[in-house]
């Protein structure tokens, strides 16, 4: 059988201790000082001793009490975690976004353009492979995500914006053998779709370097553990040096950029919103004619 702490009692207890009585409590909780009272001998109750040692000037804790405090703070930051999630202050929108990491240098204009068009929205940022961002927009997760990737197959509703070129990039230190390569971890369409070209060009290669984040692709590049295939301007957002004197096919691509969106986030004003900061964001990309 599972006894019910009750996030009221739980805040109660972080209150009265933090503000140092049970009537400064009583004024910030906005109920009467009896009710906290009522509430800290109600967790009396379930420790089966007192929560306070002593409760007058030197407000001081049971040994018990002191470990529960510790579960009441994790437990009603928790809670209002999750209340503010969900239920964000009157007047306001909470919205999450996703952007692929090679279109993350994007974000200071997306923010300042979704700023502009919603004033009032509250936003939250995460990046990453492309493949983990469409999944959370799926889940709901997300509320919508920039993606680099062909038309997401997981969310309902995805536009695209557009193709950009990809290209060659980095030196590798040792040019004799397999061609190296530096590419994401799976699950990734890009490295699928960099190795489908090689393959059908018939360059040997090998992996000389694999990871989940771009920042460390990019790090392997220029140290020269392989060749990426990466967008076509990578040389002037991450000074990565262009693949030459190496007999390469022609990069995969264009790719596609889609703006994937959470079934709960598709009304008209706000697709449309989102989809204007996205594709500003984006001038200057090296988009396919």
């Amino acid at each position: 059988m599972y006894y019910d702490l009750q996030i009221n009692r739980l805040r109660a207890l972080v209150t009265v201790v933090e503000l140092g009585g049970f009537r400064k409590a009583a004024e910030a909780l906005h109920i009467t000082q009896p009710a906290v009272s009522q509430q800290i001998r109600q967790l009396g109750s379930f420790l089966k001793g007192p929560v306070f040692l002593s409760t007058g000037r030197d407000l001081r804790l049971s040994p018990q009490g002191e470990e529960l405090l510790g579960y009441a703070r994790r437990l009603v930051a928790l809670n209002d975690e999750a209340v503010d999630r969900f239920m964000p202050p009157a007047g306001h929108m909470r919205l999450s976004i996703g952007v692929g990491d090679q279109l993350a240098d994007v974000l200071p204009e997306i923010l300042r353009s979704l700023t502009h068009g919603m004033p009032q929205a509250r936003i939250s940022v995460r990046t990453g492979l492309s493949e983990s961002l469409e999944g959370q927009v799926a889940s709901g997760h997300l509320d919508l995500a920039l993606l680099l990737q062909p038309r997401p197959q997981r969310t309902a509703t995805s536009h695209e914006l557009g193709r950009i070129r990809m290209d060659w990039f980095g030196q590798p230190a040792h040019g004799k053998g397999a061609l190296p390569l530096t590419l994401f971890t799976e699950p990734c369409t890009m490295r699928r779709r960099i190795v489908e070209v090689l393959n059908a060009s018939e360059v040997p290669w090998r992996v000389g370097y694999e990871g989940s984040e771009l920042v460390g692709l990019r790090a392997a590049t220029k140290a020269g553990m392989g060749v990426a295939c990466l967008i076509a301007n990578g040389d002037e957002l991450w000074d990565l040096p262009r693949t030459a004197h190496l007999d390469l096919p022609e990069p995969p691509g264009p790719i596609p950029v889609t703006m994937a969106v959470s079934s709960g986030a598709t009304a008209v004003g706000f697709v449309r919103s989102a989809r204007r900061a996205l594709q500003n964001a984006l001038h200057g990309y090296p988009f396919a004619e």
